[in-house]
């Protein structure tokens, strides 16, 4: 059995922590674990099963958070029960979507937005 599970780097891994708890519905799954300079280097969250790790950058390490004056490189698929609900939080929370929420055969349901930590998130609602 393999799994295949993104590791998200942000410039602000509590913050971020916060806004995909409070606004995702996200649940933290592995307390962050802070480094000693105060940086968080681990912390696990899921929504509805799906699973993702996140760190603050470590620059030393070659692990930079996404460039907001660049595209994304990589999109994160999230099958959720209700697009609309889940769009209608993060347009709530301050977070422009960038399409949707739409029908769009044969996926269903979607819509698409850029996080405020510059990751790139694609919501289905499958038909």
């Amino acid at each position: 059995m393999s799994d295949l599970t993104p590791y998200l780097c942000v410039a602000d891994a509590r913050a971020a922590t916060e806004w995909y708890v409070r606004v995702l519905g996200a649940a933290i799954v592995v307390e962050p674990i802070e480094m000693d300079d105060g940086r968080i280097g681990h912390v696990e969250l899921a929504v509805s099963g799906a699973r993702w790790m996140m760190s603050d950058e470590f620059a030393e390490a070659g692990v930079a958070a996404p460039d907001p004056a660049r595209g994304a490189a990589v999109s994160l698929h999230l099958e959720v029960d209700d697009v609309d609900g889940l769009a209608g939080r993060v347009v709530d929370a301050g977070t422009a979507l960038d399409r949707g929420p739409e029908d769009s055969s044969p996926a269903g349901r979607v819509a698409v937005f850029r996080d405020p930590f510059g990751h790139r998130w694609f919501l289905n609602q499958p038909a």
